[in-house]
């Protein structure tokens, strides 16, 4: 598919993340406007409040635009959400009479204020890139036991809080917990020293179920895709984590990007998962191309000073898809709600520079990567800037998630020293 030029002018650049192909859904503010749903098109927001409301977006059972958050749109399901799609394509292309008709109600994305693009109703992550799974086994069992047996036959993955989910631009502050070393004979109650991030996509549910869904099913009601990081403390997960999981170690905070790009948009860069070791139980088979071709990056600033590249990957590189993992989630008749999302788990590949956190990417603090300014870092320390970019590549133009952000702050004074 080539590039689809708007009259937009900002959107018709081949490297631009927000051309036409793309429309990415977000919630933003000004100094004027309270916060609101818009959808990006090149440098530019359309505010879809406005829109709606001057009667421009028309779309059966709405309105949809009346509050800060995408669940109401998403809630109405995928045919509304193709119409949708099909009258912001008619009202932004490249030489159709619609411009004088709404660019009273487009906002330029510099100045505005990016929220949480949709009310999220639950998180779970999972563990699911095969290169993040083995290199993290390997370093804490050995490369003969990486994977636990049940590793390629399902996702593994664990619930998270939704109230620590935060949009890209929030800063995240150093957790305290217990900390155990190898050598103490008692944890101790400090700050996480061991610090990390986690390169994933986050799967936003846009319609409900209740009772199993086939993996076929369960790509149908994806809304669309956000980068995520998965902030990680792993010291705290070290001494927790048998024999039920993370819990406080995952619990700091969540980065999401504040635009979400929809399944639609991302259509033309469908791949299959890799090849199967173990052949899968038919519930949770592949059905079709059920990845992304997209581009991943992290850099990292320490406090005042330029950004490093310190990883590159792609999606494509996981093992599990989202659907899979959706699917999986509803086997016991977990019921999902409109909002729920779901975390890719770290998206790492076979190479060095595509391992998605710090924690591979120094081997555990053995092996410090080193930033273009000659700083090392084996964690983070404070004052790091992580972000996460994010774009798929098409006939001339881009698909883009824009990037998630977040600094990290110093930990607080003992919370229980009183």
């Amino acid at each position: 598919m080539p590039l689809m030029k708007s009259w937009v002018e900002s959107a018709n650049a081949a490297d631009h993340p927000f051309p036409l192909n793309n429309l990415p859904c977000g919630v933003f503010s000004t100094d004027t406007l309270a916060p609101r749903c818009g959808v990006a098109i090149g440098d530019m927001i359309l505010d879809m409040a406005r829109a709606e409301e001057a009667g421009q977006i028309a779309l059966d059972g709405g309105p949809f635009f009346t509050e800060p958050a995408w669940n109401a749109l998403m809630e109405a399901g995928p045919g509304v959400w193709g119409h949708l799609r099909a009258q912001l394509m008619d009202l932004l292309a490249e030489g159709l009479p619609a411009r004088d008709k709404i660019e009273g109600f487009l906002v330029p994305q510099a100045g505005a204020t990016m929220h949480l693009p949709f009310r999220v109703a639950e998180y779970t992550d999972f563990y699911a890139g095969r290169h993040h799974a083995t290199n993290v086994g390997t370093m804490f069992r050995g490369a003969e036991n990486a994977l636990p047996p049940n590793w390629l036959h399902i996702p593994i993955g664990y619930n998270g809080r939704a109230s620590s989910v935060v949009v890209s631009g929030t800063p995240v502050r150093r957790p305290w917990g217990q900390l155990k070393g190898p050598n103490d004979d008692a944890p101790r109650f400090a700050p996480s020293a061991r610090f990390d991030l986690e390169l994933e996509m986050g799967a936003i549910v846009g319609q409900p179920s209740d009772g199993p869904v086939t993996v076929e099913e369960a790509d149908a009601m994806i809304f669309g895709y956000v980068l995520l990081n998965d902030w990680s403390a792993r010291d705290i997960q070290a001494w927790e984590y048998q024999p039920l999981g993370p819990f406080q170690a995952k619990a700091t905070a969540t980065s999401i990007g504040p635009w979400i790009v929809t399944k639609a948009a991302l259509e033309p860069f469908r791949v299959p998962t890799p090849a199967r070791e173990v052949e899968l139980l038919p519930h949770l088979r592949d059905a079709g191309p059920m990845l992304y071709d997209l581009d991943l990056r992290v850099t990292l600033a320490p406090e005042g000073k330029g950004a490093s590249e310190i990883a590159r990957t792609n999606y494509r590189e996981m093992y599990y898809s989202s659907a899979q993992q959706l699917a999986h989630h509803t086997t016991a008749g977990c019921p999902m709600r409109v909002g729920d999302l779901l975390g890719s788990g770290t998206i790492s590949g076979a190479e060095k520079h595509q391992r998605g956190s710090l924690l591979e990417l120094s081997w555990g603090g053995k092996e410090p990567v080193e930033l273009d300014g000659g700083e090392t870092r084996s964690f983070l320390e404070d004052g790091d800037t992580l972000t996460l970019h994010g774009a798929a590549h098409g006939d001339g133009y881009t698909v883009g998630f824009g990037t998630c952000t977040g600094t990290l702050l110093p930990a607080l004074e003992d919370p229980y020293a009183r």
